[in-house]
């Protein structure tokens, strides 16, 4: 699956727009190698998202084409999350 897809079904970023754009940016990385947002994204890889003041790295549990909000959570498994100082 495409990681900008997968962010968008997960709900990680709500917009496939936005992650394209992040994903480009270089401030998301898939097991410690910088991604672009046509990356393959597999079970059990390990995603580092920095947006905003945020970095957030969690493993993926699970790939789904189309999911509900109630089960997106499911998709991933938050690793660690901190806030970074400007």
């Amino acid at each position: 699956m495409r990681l900008d897809k997968f962010l968008k079904v997960s709900r990680l970023i709500k917009r496939r727009t936005v992650a394209k754009e992040v994903a480009d940016q270089g401030r998301i990385t898939i097991n410690g190698n910088v991604a672009k947002s046509s990356s393959a994204v597999a079970v059990g890889d390990e995603l580092t998202i920095r947006f905003g003041n945020r970095l957030m790295t969690v493993e993926v549990n699970e790939l789904q084409e189309s999911t509900k909000k109630e089960d997106a959570q499911n998709m991933y498994k938050i690793i660690s999350e901190e806030r970074l100082e400007q």
